[in-house]
């Protein structure tokens, strides 16, 4: 199912006016999102570059780096322009490259919302996500802090990653979640039934891995879209995402300012019905 007309903007929990065409921070780290960017000051260019073109919505992690893909952000762009939106997650341990450990723990979680606090050096958190459950330990004991802080005014917005519909009802009976940020592309829609939630409930919806262009069979097809826009086929994935529901936020990341500036100008294409259809089947 597609939109019928184009919006470039949503309101996060209905307040937080963002642009949709957003901009996902993990590649700023070292290898396997570990460790320190290899080029720190060209990091902090692509960070400057994508607010300069009208991104106010950026999306990182505790677990980047860990800790220092936020610290960058902080170092790149504070003092934040006022409509900028950062969104930060936490609740994954690191204990080396390309190891993701879940850790719901309350007193991790509490310290992964002071910390990230003080690395973005802000008051509150605009968006705040659970990274993952942690299967060892009840949401409800997970989120307990998270609600503290809401109530604190450290944290204005919650929301969730990789989880299906009876996560989020279930996260939902501890306190409000705005935005669930799952897998999704062109060529992955596991969570087709996830989308569609959220898109009923007014929840963003945010794909992480936005940018693959799907499988061998859509190559043909894809390839003569891109053609006609003169577009790569990364652009018409995101075009396509972006045609699929008003409420995906789109997060793509990258080293480069060449790259980013490649993937903002997917927002002027304008897919039609009968080649959505087509990228769709």
């Amino acid at each position: 199912m597609a939109t019928s007309t184009k919006n470039l903007t949503f309101r996060l929990g209905g307040q937080l006016e963002i642009n949709r065409l957003g901009y996902g921070a993990m590649q700023l780290t070292g290898t396997g999102v570990f460790g320190e960017v290899a080029d720190r000051e060209n990091a902090k260019k692509v960070l400057q570059a994508a607010v300069a073109a009208g991104v106010n919505f950026i999306d990182t992690a505790e677990a980047y780096g860990p800790k220092l893909n936020e610290s960058l952000i902080a170092d790149a762009l504070h003092p934040y322009r006022e409509d900028l939106v950062i969104a930060t997650k936490g609740g994954f341990q690191r204990p080396g490259p390309n190891q993701w450990v879940p850790n719901g723990d309350p007193a991790f979680i509490r310290e992964n919302i002071e910390g990230s606090l003080e690395r973005l050096k802000v008051d509150t958190i605009d968006l705040w996500q659970l990274h993952r459950f942690d299967p060892k330990i009840p949401v409800e004991e997970t989120l307990a802090p998270v609600a503290e802080a809401v109530q604190a005014g450290k944290i204005r917005y919650v929301g969730l990653s990789e989880v299906n519909i009876g996560q989020i009802e279930q996260a939902q009976k501890v306190l409000p979640i705005v935005s669930v940020q799952n897998l999704y592309n062109l060529g992955n829609r596991q969570w087709e039934s996830v989308l569609d939630y959220t898109t009923e409930k007014g929840l963003a919806f945010i794909p992480w891995f936005p940018l693959a262009s799907g499988p061998d069979t859509l190559a043909e097809k894809i390839s003569k879209i891109a053609e006609k826009y003169n577009a790569t086929t990364a652009q018409i994935a995101l075009a396509w995402l972006l045609k699929r529901a008003d409420n995906i936020l789109l997060i793509p990341g990258t080293k480069s300012v060449q790259h980013l500036e490649e993937n903002l100008a997917a927002g002027k294409i304008e897919l039609t019905e009968e080649e959505f259809d087509q990228l769709s089947k």
